[in-house]
């Protein structure tokens, strides 16, 4: 499994990935990230998914992307470009892994502003090549391992929020995720994109640089719920149980 998030602030981007492959009885340590900039543009692509169809669309894409000019000036030709190739390996791929009872299942994630866009832009790519803008209402998006970070995004993210307030509930999902999927871990790769800057900041984060945030955050779950209004549920009780 991957967990790959992106989320979409008026200020800019925040793009979390684990690292974690697993490759029959192994685990392996490998980017599930991409970064391309350049002058007058910047963006990054984040996968799930087989390994083998995710190295081979990149390949296929940067070909494709080096030669077609005409789509660096705006984010969604590049998202078209991507998914070509998307379609491309699921065609010349996609028979020999359904014999091999596996999936074509390569979800992707591209984010970053281009020349020709008024501000950044959040894409999500689905295996069959299509694809929708992550906007507003809903200003993220995981792919992967979706089910275990999702309530702490839904309860605390909105749009206005601050890029460092947006990175912060994205370490928590990511911890979250981590704590309950085997096969999310550390490191972890974390993508920055201030609008209208066309650079894009990567960093790596190792489990001991963020044991203090994890623990912290454990402990403060556990005041939260000792501080939880109960008058209803204490009721329940029996007045020699203590609650």
């Amino acid at each position: 499994m991957t967990f790959c998030l992106g989320i979409t602030v008026d200020q800019g981007l925040v793009g979390i990935a684990d690292t974690r492959v697993v490759a029959g009885n192994e685990c392996l340590t490998a980017r599930k990230t991409a970064t391309y900039q350049g002058p007058g543009f910047a963006f990054f692509v984040m996968n799930s998914g087989l390994r083998s169809a995710r190295d081979k669309i990149l390949l296929h894409f940067e070909e494709a992307f080096a030669q077609d000019t005409m789509s660096r000036d705006r984010l969604f030709k590049v998202v078209n470009l991507y998914a070509k190739q998307v379609r491309r390996v699921s065609e010349e791929d996609g028979e020999a892994l359904r014999n091999a009872e596996l999936s074509f299942n390569a979800h992707s994630l591209i984010g970053g502003q281009m020349s020709g866009d008024s501000t950044h832009k959040l894409f999500l790519i689905y295996p069959e090549g299509n694809w929708v803008e992550i906007g507003p209402d809903t200003p993220y998006q995981i792919i992967g391992a979706s089910g275990f970070g999702k309530p702490i995004l839904e309860r605390s993210l909105t749009p206005d929020d601050s890029m460092l307030y947006a990175f912060k509930v994205g370490i928590l999902a990511f911890d979250a995720t981590r704590l309950c999927a085997a096969d999310v871990d550390f490191p972890m790769d974390v993508l920055l994109y201030t609008r209208g800057s066309f650079e894009i900041v990567e960093k790596r984060y190792q489990r001991d640089d963020l044991r203090e945030i994890s623990d912290w955050w454990q402990e403060r779950m556990r005041e939260a719920v000792h501080d939880l209004p109960a008058e209803w549920v204490e009721a329940a009780f029996p007045a020699c149980v203590s609650p």
